[in-house]
């Protein structure tokens, strides 16, 4: 299959400048490729490029295509290697995307351009470049604000919009990496610096930012709670370096390449995805699957032995299998089952990887613990995209699924649910397993959150004083509205 005409055109009519001759490096691009003047990224491949420039040449800059290319159709995105299996022709990518006006260049895009200069300037100075030739185009003023919040990055008030809004939509790769450093990872295991950030670059772009919930944004608040579970007492004084290492990249990557559906959805479309994971943690294989990809492809532990390498992998797709809230209530009661038992030996190798599991499952749900500022923008993004999967399942005429329809549901309801069938019982048993200030911290936001959502729904309060109907929709409720709320989030 030719290639050429959808290779960007890159503009050579001056030298490249020097901040980029000074290393040998390669610029990942997907959807931002535009910026360098290719046509709308909908028209090109969507699988990922790279181009890779050498000092001993000025003005050459030397591109390659990256395996599976997709071709892209106006219905939607088709692998060439389909096989057997049906998938009806949705267009997950651009679900969630807002029409563009014809002409305009987006502000995206512009940001993009940015956030790489800034991507060359920071590992200019990890590496202990001197600072020779300043990119006078960045706002210092910004970087100066994201790194005052970085040492405050263990409050559990993080506003991870906040952050994000100052390193220019590069939330995952900043947290992320200033987290490896402070932990001492990137020394202890002997990361190559250009490999991790080139690591982190790709996860970010892996997700899809068109998502107004399951995007890069909640990758790294739930890398940040993560991280604030790491440092209690009990998991401080007991994870090793191999524990924390695979807690921030499972945070990091647990919702990879989510489609901003759930999995009850890829079933009934007949998806390829659901038909490779044979209706099993869809969702969860494929994101373990990506994130196995990315490690594979930018070779960050290559240096390691195999079976080291291997079992990073192993791990990996054990803690994000995890959150799968199918198995929520099967987590929930072993978990419980240790609590009541007394019995969890942090110096057993298989229970702090079964720790790591809940404190995963924790963080991916936290939002309803957050404070009220942080969690109402969290709810509200998560119903939108609910009721962006109900709309085109109406649009489909296929069955809406539970909580996606937007004339049955508001937000106020669906978050009282999900607080009170799925986060309540999840943190009650957290708080009993690590009873600390930050626990009791959580569960006081939960239920201050829990109220103020009721208030917005009076209706609610009334339908309770029906005693006779009550019951039934007690026992039924935990099952339906914890598997479809979670499976989304998951």
């Amino acid at each position: 299959m030719e290639l050429c005409y959808q290779l960007p055109v890159l503009p050579l009519d001056r030298p490249v400048p020097k901040h980029v001759l000074s290393r040998r490096g390669a610029i990942s691009f997907s959807s931002s490729s535009s910026l360098f003047g290719a046509p709308d990224p909908r028209q090109l491949s969507q699988r990922r490029g790279a181009i890779s420039y050498d000092s001993s040449d000025q003005t050459a800059l030397y591109i390659r295509m990256l395996g599976d290319v997709r071709v892209r159709s106006q219905v939607g995105f088709e692998p060439e290697r389909r096989g057997s299996h049906p998938y009806l022709g949705v267009d997950f990518r651009t679900l969630h995307s807002r029409a563009e006006s014809a002409g305009s260049i987006p502000a995206r895009r512009i940001r993009r351009l940015f956030s790489f200069q800034r991507h060359l300037l920071s590992s200019r100075l990890l590496r202990g470049a001197p600072h020779l030739n300043p990119l006078h185009i960045l706002d210092e003023d910004y970087c100066g604000q994201a790194k005052c919040m970085l040492e405050k990055v263990g409050s559990w008030n993080f506003d991870i919009f906040l952050f994000d809004r100052l390193t220019n939509g590069n939330s995952l790769v900043f947290l992320t990496f200033h987290l490896l450093s402070q932990y001492g990872l990137i020394e202890l295991f002997q990361l190559d610096m250009v490999k991790v950030r080139r690591f982190l670059v790709l996860v970010q772009e892996d997700y899809h930012n068109q998502n107004p919930y399951h995007n890069a944004v909640h990758a790294a608040d739930v890398t940040q709670a993560m991280h604030c579970y790491l440092r209690e007492p009990k998991l401080a004084q007991s994870l090793t370096s191999f524990d924390i290492l695979l807690g921030l990249l499972a945070a990091a990557t647990h919702d990879l390449d989510h489609p901003g559906v759930n999995q009850p959805f890829l079933i009934k479309t007949n998806h390829y995805l659901a038909a490779l994971y044979r209706n099993t943690s869809v969702l969860e294989n494929h994101h373990w699957r990506s994130a196995v990809g990315l490690l594979r492809e930018t070779e960050l532990f290559s240096h390691l032995p195999a079976e080291d390498s291997l079992s990073i992998e192993r791990q990996l797709g054990s803690l994000i299998l995890a959150t799968d809230i199918s198995r929520q209530n099967e987590y929930l009661s072993r978990f419980r089952t240790h609590l009541d038992e007394n019995d969890l030996n942090l110096g057993n190798a298989s229970h702090r990887h079964f720790v790591l599991q809940m404190a995963l499952k924790c963080a991916d749900i936290c939002n309803p613990c957050r404070p009220w500022e942080l969690s109402k923008q969290w709810s509200e993004k998560v119903t939108e995209e609910f009721f962006h999967q109900g709309d085109i399942e109406k649009k489909l005429k296929l069955e809406i699924s539970p909580l996606c329809d937007s004339e049955a549901n508001t937000i106020a309801s669906v978050q009282i649910g999900f607080m009170t069938y799925v986060v309540e019982p999840l943190f009650a048993e957290w708080a009993r397993f690590s009873d600390t200030r930050l626990s009791q911290t959580m569960l006081g936001h939960l239920g201050l959150n829990k109220a103020s959502w009721s208030t917005m729904e009076p209706e609610a309060s009334g339908s309770s004083e029906d005693g006779e109907s009550d019951p039934a929709r007690s026992s039924e409720e935990p099952s339906s509205r914890a598997l479809t709320q979670g499976s989304p989030e998951s």
